[in-house]
């Protein structure tokens, strides 16, 4: 068992909770990047989350997770000082960061949750990075304070112009790179983008004329998280991946899109059917 000891919503809209947890043993060896597994009891389903922060000393595990499906909506009943069944990792692979000098770091809604460690040791490391943060309005905005401690250059973007600039992800990094552009070297050594499979596409598309590697972070139907059972295969160059142990940092330029995306919604009507049950930790319907 594993005791929640730090609970929080970190937006208006309470979509998105952070969960400090008490996992030694993932704590010593977590990096950014990486994920864990966790069920909230024995019958429950495995669900996997990024590893948002970790605490060496405390031995404390940070996730954030937005409520969507059945599992994550029960999640967000868990209180402070409760316990969770299981909690398995670091699992995948860590961001790799050797050699890097400027980076773009674009993320989101919750893909900043999961973003936001990965620019935070890259700022600790010396690194130059402009963190693009793109939400759908005001009210789902997370993490304003904590991604400009870790930030050289900070934009902040809304769909609906509620905060910060208006327009879309893409739109800003186009301008970024197009500010200071160096056709023998480019504006970023690398690009890191993670949020939905639709905002990397095109975040790709838009990084690809000028040659600048591109890393997205995938999270493709999971199960065991081991690689044996194959739910997360992607394809990269053409051959398949398993995002759990192959990932789940790929090269964006590489990534079939259109097999991700229509795979990730194979199970939306059974999900969206999941999601009216009736809760056993609470009694009640979840509807959302």
């Amino acid at each position: 068992m594993y005791k929640v000891v730090t609970k929080r919503f970190l937006n208006d809209a309470k979509t998105i909770c952070l969960f400090e947890i008490e996992a030694p043993f993932i704590a010593r060896h977590a990096r950014a990047g990486q994920f864990v597994i966790f069920r909230l009891d024995e019958q429950g389903e495995r669900v996997p989350v990024s590893v948002a922060g970790y605490d060496r000393q405390k031995g404390t595990v940070t996730v954030m997770v937005q409520a969507a499906g059945r599992t994550t909506r029960m999640l967000h009943t868990v209180e402070q000082g409760d316990y969770i069944s299981d909690i398995a990792g670091p699992l995948g692979k860590a961001t790799e960061m050797e050699g890097l000098k400027k980076v773009c770091v674009v993320g989101g809604g919750v893909g900043c949750a999961i973003a936001y460690p990965i620019a935070k040791e890259m700022h600790e490391r010396g690194i130059e990075v402009t963190f693009i943060a793109g939400f759908r309005s005001a009210d789902i905005v997370i993490l304003k304070d904590e991604l400009k401690e870790v930030s050289d250059k900070l934009i902040m973007c809304t769909d609906d112009g509620s905060y910060g600039r208006k327009g879309f992800t893409t739109l800003f990094l186009k301008q970024e790179i197009e500010a200071n552009i160096d056709w023998k070297r480019p504006q970023f050594d690398r690009v890191i983008a993670i949020g939905p499979d639709i905002m990397m596409k095109f975040l790709a598309d838009v990084t690809r004329p000028y040659g600048i590697s591109t890393i997205i972070s995938l999270d493709p139907i999971m199960v065991d998280g081991t690689g044996m059972c194959g739910c997360c295969r992607v394809i990269v160059g053409g051959e398949t991946k398993f995002a759990c142990v192959d990932g789940p940092d790929f090269d964006a330029h590489q990534v079939d899109f259109d097999s991700l995306i229509k795979r990730a919604a194979f199970y939306k009507e059974e999900q969206d059917e999941a999601a009216k049950h009736i809760c056993r930790m609470t009694g009640g319907k979840r509807n959302g």
